[in-house]
C-alpha cells in the first residue's frame, strides 16, 4: 500500500475546502446540469463532465456545478440552469460540450447571457 505524501493532504484540504465553501453558499454561480432519465440519454452526463473539467481548469472556488432531476422539458434536452448571485437564472438548451464551453466562457466567466441557446431568462418562482 503507497504511504500518503504531505502533497496529497495538501491536494485533498483543498478539495474539501473547495466544496464546504459551495456547500456553505459561499459561490457566485450555480451551474445545474438536469439530469432525469431523458436528460442522462441526450448526454447530460458529457455536459455535466464539461462543466467540471472548465471548473476545474479555470480554478473557480466560487462556481457551484450541482444535479436535479428531471426539467420536463424532454424535448430540449441536454438542459442546463445557470444561476449567477444577483441576476435571474437562465435556462439553456440542446446543449453539447462545445456550446456548454462557450456559456461557461461568456456567461459564467464573462457575466454575459448567451441568448442563442437560452430558452428562458427567469424564474418560474414567485417571490
Amino acid at each position: 500500500m503507497a504511504r500518503i505524501k504531505l502533497s496529497d493532504l495538501d491536494k485533498i484540504k483543498d478539495r474539501v475546502q473547495a466544496e464546504t465553501n459551495l456547500r456553505d453558499g459561499k459561490y457566485k454561480v450555480r451551474i445545474t446540469v438536469h439530469m432525469g432519465t431523458c436528460g442522462i440519454a441526450a448526454g447530460a452526463r458529457e455536459i455535466m463532465k464539461k462543466f467540471l473539467a472548465l471548473v476545474e481548469e479555470n480554478k473557480q472556488t466560487e462556481v457551484l456545478v450541482t444535479t436535479s432531476g428531471c426539467a420536463g422539458l424532454c424535448s430540449q434536452e441536454p438542459l442546463v440552469t445557470v444561476e449567477v448571485s444577483e441576476n435571474p437564472p437562465v435556462k439553456y438548451v440542446n446543449l453539447d460540450e462545445q456550446k456548454s464551453e462557450e456559456i461557461f466562457k461568456t456567461h459564467v466567466m464573462g457575466g454575459q447571457i448567451v441568448e442563442k441557446y437560452a430558452l428562458a431568462i427567469g424564474s418560474e418562482r414567485t417571490y
